[in-house]
């Protein structure tokens, strides 16, 4: 048997990078899921791609309706929902305090943070009484830069940063019916983009960043990790019979936090 065989699971940010190859991998594992994303088009091509195991919500995860509805959808279609992934999230592009105008930290502060951290709050919420009906669990993307500087910046980072601790406060609150984790992946190629106040909303990760280049050279394992290698993790905290004991836990799975050997 699979993993996640016959476990119903809202993944936001659905729609394309990490989030869909969390995706896939839980329809692998026997998942059904109810992919929330803001793009109906990407939304469009996952349904077709991966069939009746996969229900669709287009919204707005700073929206508690449009939360409601995902978490709602998941226990009517599926009835039950065993684990909720929060994962939307939006990068700063490594804009820093000193060479960015006031009034942009100030509106690229209050999106970026409605999607990182207010996304995640309400989508906990949402999902909250179902999950505490299937003893289930929450699982929510960070990164490095939850541990380290320099993964993006001040408003990124601060971001990641808050997630920790809201996994941890939320452990400590939901417990215990309800296990909450996080994932801290390393950079990746994706559709990643940034907040519309930074005039960053169309402007995806790869476009600017040599970011393949930089993680191989960056990380212990010289290698460029791509989606779909960092969702293990997920599996894992989603699997009740394999971490049945993990709560208020984030994983880093980066490789950054070692430095690079060099021989010679």
């Amino acid at each position: 048997m699979s993993w996640l065989e016959d476990n119903s699971v809202v993944v936001t940010g659905a729609g394309s990078g990490l989030g869909r190859a969390i995706v896939r991998r839980f329809v692998e594992e026997g998942a059904q899921v109810v992919a929330f994303d803001k793009s109906e088009d990407k939304l469009h091509d996952l349904k077709d791609k991966l069939g009746d195991t996969v229900e669709t919500v287009a919204g707005d995860v700073r929206s508690t309706a449009d939360n409601d509805r995902a978490c709602a959808r998941a226990v009517e279609a599926f009835g039950k929902l065993d684990t909720f992934i929060g994962n939307a999230g939006l990068w700063d592009f490594n804009r820093s305090l000193p060479d960015t105008p006031a009034e942009q930290l100030a509106s690229g502060f209050d999106e970026l943070f409605g999607v990182n951290v207010k996304g995640y709050v309400l989508g906990v919420k949402a999902a909250l009484p179902a999950l505490r009906a299937s003893r289930g669990s929450v699982v929510l993307t960070l990164s490095n830069a939850a541990f380290y500087p320099g993964g993006g910046g001040p408003l990124y980072v601060a971001s990641k940063h808050a997630g920790v601790g809201l996994v941890k406060q939320l452990a400590y609150e939901l417990a215990p019916e309800v296990r909450v984790n996080g994932v801290a992946p390393g950079g990746m190629d994706t559709d990643l983009r940034g907040p519309a106040a930074l005039g960053l909303s169309d402007t995806a990760i790869g476009e600017v960043i040599p970011i393949n280049d930089l993680m191989a050279q960056g990380s212990a394992l010289r290698i460029a990790p791509q989606p779909e290698d960092y969702v293990g993790a997920y599996v894992l905290l989603a699997a009740k019979a394999q971490s049945v004991t993990v709560t208020g836990s984030v994983f880093d799975v980066s490789s950054f936090g070692i430095l690079p050997r060099f021989n010679g």
